[in-house]
């Protein structure tokens, strides 16, 4: 058997689209399981859906997944664009000429012809056929034109089309997640393989490319069944091996609708922009509709490649759940060191326009870690350590107690705080054990002094321990809102 390879054929109509991303990961995992090669290729015949920009943006997002291709386009640090491997180009509106080369021997060899059938009588046949409850499908009205038909309506400027002749009978196929397919030709329409425009279609650039940069191994996703016939009859008219199959299940919405731009956000950009690790959306994405371990749930990317098996890839479609996404999220950044956690988070820092000193920030994130779900969860975190939030006096009360005690131990306690030296004032840890041990010696309760103080540094009801903000408001800062609040307490 030779090498295995496989690829990630997309078109650059916009950004990645979360199921676009398992189909380059699930490439990349078997290709790399079995030591092969995996590809990328640019699909840009349709240059009514081409978007200018999504090549880059493409390239951008697999190298920030760390989905690193061996063959196919490539972003130099200029910005521009390059290929590496031997079997290109791998952008196809480079390889126009290969297109036509390949469709003209399926015309002298029979195998296809020419059609010069109007797009108003196309959509009359299609309309009578709807009429007629049969299949829409093309009549064959062109087949049977002689040689002197075809150059008169050539010499006339006629527009034409080429289009493969379905052959009687039927096609079977080997899905290594679904098993054997097998259609029935006449259920086949004889499909258009070069456009009026000398474009090819996606059927005939898709198996031509495949075959000439020897692909062996064709994952791609369900909607792509239909059209599998039509590409085994074209290796079997060319005369080709056929790679093997596998056709990924739909990823779906909760509802069990498919997912969609019209339910919400599904380009992997989006997810990045919102502060999503790379590492947890590939692990979480991994996951929709294949599971290595029934006891694990995180995965390097590493592991994910050993453990790949294709054939366990399940056939019914996998609900996409934000909260388990989400809370992988969180596993994810809870691995990091608060200096890594700082760096991730300066772009959504600096998009709020929010400055503090790196130490100040690396303090932050040392406290806010176990709580952050996405990176962009510090701008808010961040911001309340910068300016004190607005709230009442009243939430400075512990439960029953009163105004007036809430002001006395706050009181009571800045004489604690000046007393600290840098040392207590370095760690939390020394700062807890502080005042605990001034809560015992004056036989207080904790709730009665943590409360408010709590309160008085964080602005809110919910908030990390005091000892914890303390140690990152520093003690001038935390004395300020301190006496701040004292004077709340006593208006």
């Amino acid at each position: 058997m030779s090498m295995v390879k496989t690829r990630f054929a997309p078109s650059p109509t916009g950004y990645l689209h979360i199921g676009g991303l398992r189909t380059a990961l699930y490439n990349y995992l078997f290709a790399k399981k079995h030591g092969g090669i995996f590809a990328l290729r640019i699909e840009d015949t349709d240059r009514n859906r081409y978007v200018p920009g999504a090549v880059e943006s493409l390239l951008h997002v697999l190298e920030a997944m760390g989905l690193q291709h061996d063959e196919g386009p490539i972003l130099t640090k200029e910005g521009l664009i390059e290929q590496k491997g031997s079997l290109g180009p791998y952008i196809q509106s480079e390889r126009l000429s290969l297109y036509t080369k390949y469709a003209h021997e399926l015309l002298e060899r029979g195998l296809a012809y020419e059609c010069f059938c109007s797009s108003e009588r196309l959509e009359s046949v299609r309309s009578q056929q709807g009429i007629a409850k049969l299949p829409t499908k093309y009549d064959r009205h062109c087949v049977t034109l002689s040689p002197e038909e075809r150059t008169i309506k050539h010499t006339a400027g006629e527009p034409c089309v080429i289009r493969l002749k379905i052959p009687d009978g039927e096609t079977t196929f080997d899905d290594l997640i679904r098993g054997r397919i097998t259609i029935h030709n006449q259920e086949i329409d004889d499909q258009v393989l070069i456009k009026s425009d000398g474009f090819p279609t996606y059927h005939l650039a898709n198996v031509i490319d495949d075959h000439l940069m020897e692909v062996t191994h064709v994952i791609r996703a369900e909607e792509w069944i239909s059209s599998t016939p039509k590409h085994v009859l074209l290796y079997q008219a060319f005369e080709w091996d056929i790679p093997q199959f596998a056709h990924l299940p739909l990823i779906l919405n909760p509802d069990r609708s498919k997912l969609s731009k019209r339910q919400g956000d599904v380009a992997v950009e989006d997810y990045l922009r919102k502060g999503y690790l790379p590492e947890a959306l590939i692990n979480f994405v991994a996951l929709l509709g294949f599971n290595p371990k029934a006891d694990q749930e995180l995965y390097r990317l590493e592991e994910l490649a050993e453990l790949f098996d294709i054939e366990k890839v399940n056939k019914s479609g996998a609900v996409f759940m934000t909260d388990k996404l989400d809370w992988m999220n969180g596993q994810y950044i809870r691995t990091k060191t608060p200096e890594e956690i700082t760096k991730l988070s300066q772009p959504f820092l600096k998009k709020a326009e929010i400055k503090a000193p790196e130490e100040i920030l690396i303090k932050i994130c040392t406290v806010e870690k176990e709580r952050l779900v996405l990176l962009s969860d510090l701008v808010e975190k961040t911001r309340g350590y910068l300016i004190l939030p607005t709230y009442q006096a009243n939430l400075l009360v512990w439960k029953k107690s009163t105004k007036e005690d809430a002001r006395l131990q706050l009181q009571n306690i800045i004489p604690v705080l000046e007393g600290f030296n840098n040392e207590i004032t370095g760690s939390s840890a020394l700062i807890e054990m502080a005042l605990r041990e001034y809560i015992e010696e004056k036989y207080l309760q904790n709730g009665n002094v943590l409360w408010p103080l709590r309160v008085a540094l964080s602005g809110l009801s919910a908030s990390p321990a005091p000892f914890e903000l303390l140690w990152v408001l520093g003690k001038e800062e935390s004395l300020r809102r301190i006496h701040k609040a004292i004077t709340m307490l006593e208006e």
